[in-house]
């Protein structure tokens, strides 16, 4: 049997530490595959996954920044999404079966609330959070706690998208609960109400990205997750818990949707601990745990 071909498809993807936690799973069990990084313009998307049906030995994707809205949106027309993706409003996951067909999935949000729950110890119903971001991931997160928040604030620059987010939610959800912050001057006097601020920016992927929010903003007690997960300190958690707030990065979030995604690939239990334990060796040869 050939080699399958697994991937992940973004702009830039460079950065991945996607390839180290799956070609990991796939030597453990013995599976004859190999995960690469495929770096595509969003120009190039639809040209890409229409290639990728001709290819006969590419079996599955993951789809990372910006991709993630382009990628449901491509296969609403040209492919299958699962109720789980249309109803979270992005994809990052495609399976493409034997006959060239893709269906997308995502599994960012039940990974996101897994490591929620279990790295950070934070149950988030009934409780307020605070999301910067109105991207792909941030929708797949706001779709996914759904109705269980007392409140969900969000803020982004592109006016646009967040207006579709809210949009969005209200098709599924009361829009009542969530509340668009139009103003960034709004969003310290916001954040003060709330119990989990979630970075859903890509600021704090580069060593030198300042925090995406002054310091200030931090009090003691307050949840911080940000998505950022190519270093094990970006400055937003260093400020967090220099201010005594709880903090991660996003690094439990890329393993647990990395390992369901894995599943739906395969059809074969994900080794965790193994996906774990190579994400943190990766981390450590880039230097990167400190």
């Amino acid at each position: 049997m050939d080699k399958q071909i697994y991937g992940i498809v973004g702009s830039p993807v460079e950065h991945s530490l996607s390839p180290a936690m799956q070609n990991a799973a796939f030597y453990h069990l013995k599976i004859n595959a190999e995960y690469r990084l495929f770096e595509v313009s969003a120009d190039d998307l639809e040209r890409f996954l229409d290639n990728i049906r001709l290819e006969k030995n590419i079996s599955g994707l993951n789809v990372t920044i910006p991709h993630k809205i382009k990628a449901k949106e491509y296969l609403e027309r040209k492919g299958s999404l699962d109720e789980h993706s249309l109803v979270l409003g992005a994809v990052n996951t495609i399976k493409v079966s034997g006959d060239g067909s893709l269906r997308g999935f995502n599994t960012d949000g039940p990974g996101f609330y897994r490591s929620l729950v279990e790295d950070l110890k934070f149950e988030p119903e009934g409780r307020n959070i605070f999301v910067l971001g109105a991207g792909g991931a941030a929708k797949a997160i706001v779709m996914y706690l759904g109705a269980g928040p007392k409140s969900i604030s969000v803020f982004d620059v592109d006016k646009k998208k967040a207006g579709e987010l809210k949009s969005h939610y209200g098709k599924y959800f009361d829009e009542g609960k969530l509340n668009i912050i139009s103003d960034a001057r709004e969003i310290g006097s916001a954040l003060a109400k709330n119990d989990l601020f979630v970075n859903a920016t890509p600021v704090g992927m580069n060593e030198s990205d300042p925090s995406p929010i002054p310091k200030s903003l931090i009090r003691p007690g307050l949840a911080v997750y940000d998505l950022v997960y190519n270093r094990a300190y970006t400055q937003l958690v260093k400020d967090a818990n220099a201010a005594k707030a709880h903090a991660l990065t996003g690094l439990g979030m890329l393993l647990y949707q990395g390992a369901a995604s894995f599943e739906i690939w395969t059809g074969e239990l994900p080794p965790v601990a193994v996906m774990r334990r190579a994400l943190k060796e990766a981390l450590t040869k880039r230097g990167a745990l400190r």
